[in-house]
């Protein structure tokens, strides 16, 4: 039997992921049919083009899943936070990966075997059933944020991707500091924008009282403001 270290328990037996619908034989057949990955900040989970080799659980860390535009430049197209899954429109539509996805901080996956985990999901109605809306809420979020990106001005593209880091990634313990560090490049690329543009944005923010910056430490100190901002476009 594969080892059950404590990043594959995080995906399989959070009481808050989609396997709670398992039963203890279930669990099993997953724990032995799993391998886990370590990725360090700044390294390639998976490639676009590449082949999905099972559905891959973030376990821990924070991963940007991203597509590569013209010249080079990268469109930032979803933020991953444990215990979510990456890579798995692939998996199920039995294609190769359309995107890349890149550990933004020292990461670690869960990857279960693609045929066990379809085996289980064809004798197990309920995960399936969570598996879909899992799939289907994030479908339903791209279709908002591709309104966002074609038809918000700057400002409005700029706040709603500080509101959607906060409502991804929460807050530092100091109750306004979003917990995840992006550099200005990572921000303009989530808010289709330039990176001139994205930083001459922060610092009218900062110069507003909307946020604070400390290097890539965004404050928010007037959340309201940054949702009508957001709101108006």
């Amino acid at each position: 039997m594969q080892y059950r270290n404590a990043y594959c328990e995080n995906c399989l037996e959070n009481s808050d992921s989609v396997f709670s619908a398992l039963s203890e034989k279930e669990k099993e057949i997953l724990h032995e049919n799993h391998t886990t990955s370590y990725y360090k900040k700044g390294e390639i989970i998976y490639k676009e083009g590449g082949k999905p080799p099972g559905l891959i659980c973030l376990s821990r860390g924070k991963v940007k899943i991203f597509k590569e535009g013209i010249g080079g430049r990268e469109q930032i197209v979803r933020m991953a936070k444990p215990i979510g899954f990456i890579g798995y429109r692939a998996l199920f539509a039995e294609e190769n990966y359309i995107a890349s996805a890149i550990a933004i901080e020292d990461s670690t996956v869960c990857i279960l075997n693609k045929d066990s985990i379809f085996r289980i999901m064809k004798g197990n109605a309920e995960l399936t059933l969570r598996l879909i809306k899992t799939m289907a809420t994030e479908l339903g979020f791209s279709n908002s944020r591709t309104v966002t990106l074609t038809q918000k001005h700057i400002r409005g593209r700029l706040a709603e991707s500080l509101l959607f880091l906060n409502k991804t990634y929460g807050f530092e313990e100091d109750g306004s500091t979003i917990k995840v560090y992006l550099s200005r490049e990572d921000i303009a690329n989530l808010s289709n924008m330039t990176t001139s543009n994205a930083i001459r944005t922060l610092s009218t923010f900062a110069s507003e009282k909307v946020i604070a910056l400390d290097g890539r430490k965004i404050k928010i100190l007037d959340l309201k403001k940054l949702e009508r901002i957001s709101e108006l476009g």
